[in-house]
């Protein structure tokens, strides 16, 4: 009997290791998908069995709608959505859907990891949410079944955007429709017309196959989409402080790969539409570009008290 009683306190001493579920919505392939595997591999040879992070990519867990909530019940630790999806949670994120805010991603990174860029992690603590990083997709083009030159080339067509209030706005303010609909129904959209376009990076147009039902992309580079690697504040601030600082660490590691993969994917993949021959590439003349700067701009005034006009200048700061 005594011997059986050590026995099961001897069990009881291991500690279980810590789990960290990281659920995404795309494939595996994608630097998002590359990025949560990193960070997987990075763990499992760092720490020993301590803790074991497990990736549910393509929606398995949870979609990018659901995911927070999930998070919240403890239910998850880890996700990425795009940064588009934090509206109800914060405003100051908006600021990455403002058009023609960012001149390029080195532009971009610079806001990111400058003060107000890590300060914006930190927007949602309080309810119940801490920002660990931002990963890169890339600069946002347009693509269409007619071509789209200048602004007056959008009027009347339908767009789908993410959930965003910025988006719907910057599409009205080229009197285009601006439509809210799910990443997953986009291509089916294009392909039966029941849309005429849509906005999204080289390496999200390519992997969907958008370009195979979409004529013409325009190279407007006028916006960005990325992504928040996103925590709870609950499980964060549980962790002991040497496991959190492991964790960190090996998180920025791979946020940091993930984000050269999809620098090189976003070049590869505009090169394979090209190569395709399925989608013609429109790109702007100087002044051509400048009308749709000058049409969208509008959009920044409209949000500026919700997004805070101290971020924007320090965005336009960046560039």
């Amino acid at each position: 009997m005594v011997a059986a009683t050590m026995l099961v306190s001897a069990t009881v001493s291991v500690a279980a290791p810590i789990v960290i579920k990281f659920s995404h919505v795309v494939a595996e392939n994608t630097p998002k998908g590359q990025m949560a595997n990193k960070f997987r591999d990075l763990i499992a040879e760092r720490l020993d069995g301590k803790v074991v992070v497990e990736v549910f990519p393509n929606s398995q867990l949870f979609g990018d709608n659901k995911v927070l909530e999930a998070m919240l019940l403890g239910d998850v630790q880890l996700a990425a959505p795009s940064v588009s999806k934090f509206e109800k949670y914060t405003d100051s994120l908006q600021i990455f859907d403002l058009p023609f805010l960012f001149k390029d991603m080195a532009a971009v990174e610079k806001f990111q990891q400058g003060p107000v860029g890590q300060k914006m992690l930190m927007s949602m603590k309080k309810k119940g949410l801490i920002g660990l990083g931002y990963l890169h997709n890339g600069m946002k083009q347009l693509s269409a079944s007619d071509p789209l030159r200048v602004p007056a080339d959008a009027a009347g067509k339908k767009f789908r955007i993410m959930t965003s209030d910025v988006l719907a706005a910057q599409f009205e303010a080229v009197d285009a429709l601006p439509l809210k609909k799910p990443f997953s129904e986009v291509f089916t959209l294009l392909q039966t017309r029941a849309i005429d376009g849509q906005e999204n990076t080289w390496s999200n147009i390519y992997s969907k196959k958008f370009f195979e039902v979409q004529p013409y992309i325009t190279e407007s580079n006028h916006g960005v989409l990325d992504y928040l690697v996103i925590t709870s504040t609950e499980f964060w601030m549980d962790l002991p402080d040497d496991i959190r600082t492991e964790v960190k660490k090996a998180l920025d590691e791979a946020i940091a790969f993930g984000n050269q993969i999809s620098e090189k994917k976003a070049i590869e993949d505009r090169q394979k539409i090209i190569d395709s021959g399925r989608s013609e590439i429109i790109e702007l003349a100087d002044a051509q570009r400048q009308q749709w700067v000058d049409a969208m701009k509008p959009v920044w005034k409209k949000f500026e008290d919700k997004i805070g006009k101290e971020y924007i200048d320090a965005a336009v700061a960046s560039n």
